[in-house]
């Protein structure tokens, strides 16, 4: 079927509208009919350097319009969002962990299904897609079952898809894997989506101490209306600053930034014992820390997914958001499809929370 995608041409180029091929769905993959979707950092980031033409985009929403044959969980008419996929059979995947599949990366990054075809076609070539399972810069999209996840009726096409991966992100770094009790401190350094979900997911926590670093004054203003106890502008007194609300350092630290400095700095404002999450993808490539940071006792945790079963986490989260407890439709603002150009601008630019695309 012919459908509408955002092409990435080259490498680090506006995207550009094009009609492309969408292949039917495999009996394992679903089809659906995207409502919304969210721009994220990942998106951003792999557009400067993934193999093109590719289609990227992966906080889709929607209706599935059809199933292959041996998929259960969802059927014709049901409403959607997309997340990352995993093999479902290695050993984290058939303990709950998902996000640390021993396939994550050919499965999630490499442009193809794992038999190494795609199921969009441009010109009669077959191009990348299938990006985090979804590749939804497109009305339609063909998706694996496992990046499926059932929504109710009654929740927002236009404001579920970021549930999928940056919401989820941010909100699972902290209510699954780091866990702070109730009185704890923490630090995040990023008021971004991912960061906003974390302030909110901290306040759900009963952290006492919730204090938000980023460079930009209207993040750190929205942080703090939204539960945030203090805002920190990052840069070079940004670790004093951070001493003086908790002198004898931050019971746990989330970083979202993926910049070495900025988590050299998280790290270095733990207590002893304390604890690090790392969600960000970003410019650097590596990180180092001094001996000290590490010896004694901090830890450093990566997080991919917010450590979630999307089938049951995402849900959730739409509960709350639907009880008022995780309002994430404050950051949100919706551009129709055809502007994505200056989606992309704005979230580059971090003048919107989350950017989500309309069909």
């Amino acid at each position: 079927m012919r459908v509408t995608a955002a092409v990435l041409d080259r490498p680090g180029e506006p995207l550009a509208l094009r009609d492309v091929e969408l292949g039917p769905p495999r009996p394992d993959e679903v089809l659906v009919r995207l409502s919304a979707v969210g721009i994220c950092a990942t998106d951003l980031e792999f557009a400067t350097f993934f193999e093109a033409p590719a289609v990227l985009g992966h906080e889709g929403a929607g209706i599935v319009e059809r199933v292959g044959d041996r998929v259960t969980s969802v059927a014709p008419g049901d409403h959607v969002a997309l997340s990352f996929t995993s093999c479902g059979r290695c050993r984290p995947c058939l303990t709950g962990s998902p996000g640390y599949c021993l396939r994550f990366d050919a499965l999630n990054f490499s442009g193809r299904r794992p038999d190494g075809t795609s199921a969009v076609s441009l010109g009669g070539t077959e191009i990348n897609a299938h990006f985090l399972g979804q590749s939804a810069f497109a009305d339609h999209v063909v998706a694996p079952e496992r990046a499926v996840v059932p929504i109710g009726k009654d929740a927002d096409l236009t404001l579920a898809g970021p549930f999928g991966c940056g919401f989820q992100t941010g909100a699972g770094g902290v209510l699954n894997v780091l866990r702070p009790s109730p009185g704890s401190s923490i630090a995040i350094f990023g008021a971004g989506s991912v960061g906003i979900a974390s302030v909110l997911a901290a306040a759900l926590s009963g952290c006492t101490t919730v204090a938000v670093v980023d460079l930009n004054a209207e993040r750190l203003a929205t942080a703090e209306s939204l539960g945030a106890t203090h805002g920190v502008t990052g840069g070079e007194g940004a670790a004093e600053e951070l001493r003086s609300i908790a002198p004898d350092g931050f019971d746990f630290v989330l970083e979202t930034t993926g910049r070495a400095d900025v988590l050299r700095t998280g790290v270095e404002a733990l207590a002893p014992l304390g604890r690090c999450g790392v969600i960000g993808v970003g410019p650097s490539a590596e990180m180092s820390f001094d001996w000290r940071s590490v010896l004694n006792g901090r830890t450093i945790t990566g997080i991919i997914g917010g450590g979630a079963i999307p089938q049951v986490f995402v849900p959730e989260l739409l509960r709350l958001h639907a009880a008022g407890r995780f309002p994430v439709h404050e950051i949100v603002e919706r551009f129709p499809f055809e502007r994505i150009g200056d989606a992309v601008d704005a979230a580059k630019s971090g003048t919107v929370g989350k950017a989500v695309l309309t069909f």
